[in-house]
C-alpha cells in the first residue's frame, strides 16, 4: 500500500555541495542532546539538532570546524571532513555554566533571559517592518514547489512496480536539509504581480501572470492542491498556519509559555550586526518549532530564520517541516522577504528510514515599488486567474522571468516526465489512480463512467440498489457538461433515471444555463436548506449500515431548469423554475397524502415552484474556469446562503401557493493553540399550508456514518416544522488536553466536543392538512443533543459518543448512539 502512495504521488505529477555531514550529539552518558546549536565556524550557517540529537548540515563552501554548544554543555569545536554523515558528537556538562544560564529540566528561565528581552522589541517594532511601513506597494513574486520521493535506495528502484520504468532513478539527488537520497517527480512553476495598500483602508490584490508544471498543464485542480498545502504565512504572526494547523510562532507573544530561548551568538549578517537566538519547545507533542533567528540590533527585524517542526508534533503524514526565510535591507532600516523556502517530508510514520515525498516550496520576490499608486476601482475588479494563455507561456518566457534559474535536476523533470507519459506502464497507472481520486474511469476522450462509489446501495424500499451512471468530460474546463444515471432495485423490481446539463455561456459573468429531469426514490428531509440540484442525492437515500427501519422514502419526479450568474467574484445569484410530482415510495408504512379542499385524501402532490437565491463565499479560491469548478478542502472561508421560493398553484395543475424564505450560514476558524471550531446556523419559514413533502422536516440521520448538518440521534421525521432555527457547533481542540497526559501523548488523539440545537413550530392548518399525524411533532422547546469524540484514531478514524439532551421520553428515542467516520486529515 504504501508503494502505491508514493506512485500516486509521482504520477500526480511527474550541485554539488562541498561539505556535508550529519550525526548526532550525546552527553557523557551516551545520552541524545536534543535542540544544540551546530555552526560552521566563523559564518552564520548552522542547524539545531532535533529531538532525539540528530543532525544534518551541508554548504556549497568548505569549512573546516564545526562548533557545537548548548547550555549546560562546554561549546566544543571539531574538525571537520568534506564528506562524514556518522559523526557522533560527546559534549561534557559545564557546572560553571548551569550557575550562570541557570537551567533546570532542559528549561530555560524567562526572567532576566537577554533573549527574551531582545524577544520583546521584535513585539514592539514588528508592525514597522517589510511592507506595512508604505502606504502602497507592489512587488514581483515568483514560486517554484517541488515534490521528490525520498529515502531511495537500491532495494526501491528494484520493485516490480517500477520495471519497465527505471530511467526515472538517474536523476536521484541529496538533501541538503536531511542528507537523504530524493528523486525529483514534479515541478510547478508561477510568476505574479501582487499590489498592496495600507491606508486608507488596506486593499490586496494579486494577479497570477505565468504557470507551468511537469505534465498537467491543465490540471488545475492539482496545482491548487498543491498551493493549498503551502499557504502564505508571515513569520510575526503569533500563530503560523501550516495543513490546517495552528503552530506557535517562535516570535509569538505567547512563545516564552512554548519555547525555551537562548542568546548564543552575535555577528555581521551582511552589513549588519545581529544577535542569533536559539529556540526549542518546552513539552513534547505540542505544534511547535525548533530552530534559530537572526535579529538585527537596532531595528529588531529578523535578517534570517531557519525552523524545523519537532518530530513529535501533533500532526498527521508529516514528518519534518523546515522553513527558512532572508530578508533583504532598504533604506538601511526596511527589511523586505527575499526569499522564503519551506520543505516538508510526507509520510506514512515519522521512522527515519521510512519511504516518503518531499513537497518544496520555494518563493523570492523582488522589484519592490512603492511609490506607484492605484485606486480602489483596480483593487475592486475582479482578476481573471484562469485564462488558457497563463498555463502556456513559451520556454523563452521563461527564461527571461525566473528569479531563480533551475538546477539540473529541476530541468531533468520537464525531460523526465515527457518520456514517462510515453509508457504504457505509467498510463495503466495513471488511469488506476485517476479513478481512485476522481470516482469516474475514463473509458474514452470525453466520457467518464461514475461516480463508482455510487454503483451499490440499500434501503427498506428498493432493497439492493444498482447503478451505472456517465459524464462527458474533455477537459477540467469545458464549458458543457452533461451527466446521466440509471438504477434499479431488486425488492421494488422499478427502474430510475436522470439527465441532467450545464452550459457556461459567459465566461466573465460565469452565466450558466442548467437543467434536468430525474426520476428516484430520494430521503427526503436529511437537509433543511434546499437545494435543487436535478442529479443530487444524499448518502442516507442508500446507505448499507443504519439503525432502525427506514421506510420513510420519497417516490420522486423531479424537473429543473435555472439560470446562475456571478457579477462579483464569489457572490452567485441563481434563478430557477422546478416541477415536481412526489409520494411516499411505501405508502402502507409511510403516508404522505393530503386533505384537498373538498375533504378528499390526495396520495401524490404534484408542484410548480419559482426560487431566488444568492450565495456568497468571501475569500474562496475557485479551481478551474469552466461550467464545474471546485474548492480546495482545507480552504476556510464563511459561506452565506439566502433563498426564495415561490409555490405556483394552478401552473401545470400544481397544488399549492406556498413562500418559502432559508438562510444558512458557515464558517471554519483556526483558533490558534486551542484547535479548529465550526458552525452552521440556519434559518427558515414556509409561509402557506403544504403536505409534508413540502415542510422542513428537521434532519435526523439513522445511518451509523457520521453526517453534516444532521442530528444524529434522530429518527427521519420525528420532528417536522414550517418555522425554524438550527445551531450547530464543534471544536476540534488538536490533541491540546491528551497531550497533556502521560499515557495519552503518544497516541497523538484528538479531542472533540459538539452541540446541535433546533427550535421550531408548526402551524395548526398544517397539521389539520396532513394525514400524517403531525400533532407534538415541532420541537417547541429547543431539542439539543451533544457529543465528545476521539480523533485521529489510527491516524483515519474518529468516534463520537452521543447524548441526547431532552424529548428522551418520545417513543422509541435514541437516548444514546456511537458514531464512526473515517477521514484524511493532516
Amino acid at each position: 500500500m504504501k508503494y502505491f502512495i508514493y506512485l500516486f504521488l509521482l504520477i500526480s505529477s511527474i550541485a554539488f555541495s562541498q561539505v556535508k555531514v550529519g550525526g548526532v550529539v550525546v552527553d557523557e552518558q551516551n545520552k541524545p542532546v536534543p535542540f544544540a546549536n551546530l555552526i560552521f565556524t566563523g559564518t552564520t550557517l548552522g542547524t539545531v539538532s532535533d529531538e532525539n540529537g540528530k543532525f544534518y548540515i551541508e554548504s556549497e563552501n568548505t569549512h573546516k570546524e564545526l562548533m557545537i554548544s548548548f547550555i549546560g554543555y562546554k561549546k566544543k569545536t571539531i574538525q571537520l571532513k568534506s564528506r562524514n554523515f556518522n559523526l557522533k558528537i560527546v559534549l561534557e556538562e559545564d557546572s560553571a555554566g548551569l550557575d550562570e544560564v541557570v537551567v533546570y529540566s532542559g528549561k530555560v528561565k524567562k526572567k532576566g533571559n537577554p533573549a527574551i528581552a531582545i524577544l520583546r522589541k521584535i513585539w514592539a517594532k514588528k508592525r514597522k517592518n517589510g511592507v506595512h511601513m508604505y502606504p502602497q506597494y507592489e512587488y514581483d513574486k515568483y514560486e517554484k514547489i517541488e515534490f521528490d520521493l525520498n529515502n531511495i535506495n537500491e532495494k526501491f528502484k528494484k520493485k516490480k512496480l517500477f520495471k519497465g520504468m527505471e530511467f526515472i532513478f538517474e536523476k536521484v539527488d541529496t538533501s541538503s536539509v536531511t542528507g537523504k537520497p530524493y528523486l525529483p517527480i514534479f515541478i510547478n512553476e508561477a510568476k505574479y504581480k501582487t499590489y498592496g495598500k495600507n491606508k486608507p483602508g488596506k486593499k490586496f490584490r494579486e494577479e497570477l501572470v505565468a504557470n507551468k508544471n511537469s505534465g498537467f498543464e491543465s490540471n488545475q485542480q492539482l496545482i491548487e492542491f498543491v498551493k493549498q498545502l503551502y499557504v502564505d504565512y508571515n513569520i510575526y504572526d503569533n500563530y503560523l498556519k501550516f495543513f490546517d494547523k495552528s503552530f506557535t510562532s517562535p516570535l509569538s507573544r505567547t512563545g516564552p509559555s512554548v519555547y525555551n530561548y537562548v542568546l548564543t551568538d552575535s555577528a555581521f549578517v551582511e552589513d549588519k550586526w545581529c544577535y542569533n537566538i536559539v529556540f526549542y519547545p518546552r513539552r513534547k507533542n505540542e505544534l511547535t518549532f525548533k530552530g534559530d533567528f537572526w535579529v538585527n540590533d537596532t531595528t529588531f527585524a529578523v535578517k534570517e530564520i531557519e525552523m524545523n517542526a519537532t518530530r513529535s508534533a501533533n500532526i498527521n503524514w508529516i514528518k519534518e517541516i523546515y522553513v527558512a526565510q532572508e530578508f533583504d535591507v532598504l533604506s538601511d532600516s526596511v527589511f523586505l522577504l527575499k526569499r522564503d523556502h519551506m520543505m516538508s517530508d510526507f509520510s506514512l510514520n515519522k521512522k527515519d528510514k521510512s519511504k516518503g515525498v518531499y513537497g518544496r516550496r520555494t518563493t523570492l520576490f523582488d522589484n519592490y515599488d512603492f511609490v506607484t499608486t492605484r485606486d480602489d476601482k483596480f483593487y475592486n475588479n475582479r482578476v481573471d486567474t484562469y485564462k488558457e494563455e497563463i498555463y502556456n507561456r513559451p520556454d523563452e518566457y521563461w527564461k527571461e522571468n525566473r528569479l531563480e534559474k533551475l538546477n539540473d535536476d529541476e530541468e531533468g523533470i520537464y525531460k523526465m516526465l515527457d518520456t514517462l507519459k510515453t509508457n504504457r506502464k505509467f498510463k495503466q497507472l495513471y488511469s488506476l489512480t485517476s479513478i481512485i481520486a476522481s470516482g469516474y474511469w475514463e473509458m474514452f476522450n470525453g466520457f467518464d463512467f461514475g461516480p463508482i462509489f455510487s454503483t451499490f446501495g440499500n434501503n427498506d424500499v428498493e432493497g439492493t440498489r444498482i447503478r451505472i451512471g456517465g459524464r462527458t468530460y474533455f477537459s477540467q474546463n469545458d464549458t458543457w457538461r452533461l451527466q446521466g444515471f440509471m438504477a434499479y432495485g431488486f425488492r421494488d423490481q422499478k427502474i430510475k433515471y436522470g439527465l441532467a446539463g450545464k452550459w457556461l455561456v459567459d465566461k466573465k459573468n460565469r452565466i450558466i444555463l442548467s437543467g434536468g429531469y430525474r426520476k428516484d426514490v430520494e430521503q427526503i428531509g436529511v437537509s433543511l436548506t434546499t437545494s435543487n440540484e436535478v442529479l443530487d442525492r444524499n448518502f442516507n437515500s442508500s446507505a448499507f449500515f443504519t439503525r432502525g427501519e427506514n421506510y420513510r422514502l420519497t417516490s420522486l419526479k423531479f424537473s429543473n431548469v435555472a439560470v446562475d450568474f456571478e457579477p462579483i467574484k464569489n457572490l452567485n445569484f441563481r434563478v430557477g423554475a422546478t416541477y415536481k410530482i412526489m409520494q411516499s415510495a411505501a405508502p402502507d408504512l409511510f403516508n404522505t397524502s393530503y386533505y384537498d379542499e373538498n375533504g378528499f385524501i390526495q396520495p401524490n402532490t404534484n408542484q410548480a415552484e419559482l426560487d431566488v437565491s444568492l450565495r456568497f463565499t468571501p475569500g474562496r479560491k475557485n479551481v478551474g474556469f469552466g461550467v464545474e469548478r471546485s474548492t480546495s478542502n482545507n480552504q476556510r472561508f464563511p459561506v452565506v446562503y439566502l433563498s426564495y421560493t415561490k409555490g405556483l398553484k394552478g401552473v401545470l395543475d400544481s397544488d399549492f401557493n406556498f413562500d418559502k424564505l432559508q438562510l444558512f450560514y458557515s464558517h471554519r476558524i483556526l483558533m490558534g493553540g486551542l484547535g479548529k471550531l465550526k458552525y452552521v446556523f440556519e434559518v427558515g419559514k414556509t409561509f402557506g399550508a403544504v403536505p409534508i413533502t413540502l415542510l422542513d422536516v428537521v434532519p435526523g440521520n439513522q445511518t451509523l456514518i457520521m453526517s453534516a448538518r444532521t442530528f444524529d440521534l434522530l429518527d427521519f421525521y420525528e420532528f417536522v416544522t414550517d418555522q425554524y432555527a438550527t445551531l450547530h457547533v464543534e471544536h476540534n481542540f488538536n490533541g491540546r488536553i491528551f497531550s497533556r497526559i502521560p499515557l495519552l501523548r503518544k497516541l497523538n488523539l484528538r479531542e472533540i466536543v459538539g452541540a446541535r440545537a433546533v427550535v421550531g413550530s408548526i402551524s395548526q392548518k398544517n397539521i389539520d392538512l396532513n394525514v400524517f399525524d403531525l400533532n407534538g411533532k415541532a420541537p417547541t422547546k429547543p431539542y439539543y443533543e451533544y457529543h465528545v469524540g476521539v480523533g485521529n484514531i489510527f491516524k483515519l478514524i474518529r468516534v463520537d459518543f452521543l447524548y441526547r439532551g431532552n424529548y428522551r421520553s418520545l417513543p422509541n428515542a435514541t437516548k444514546f448512539g456511537i458514531k464512526a467516520g473515517i477521514n484524511f486529515y493532516f
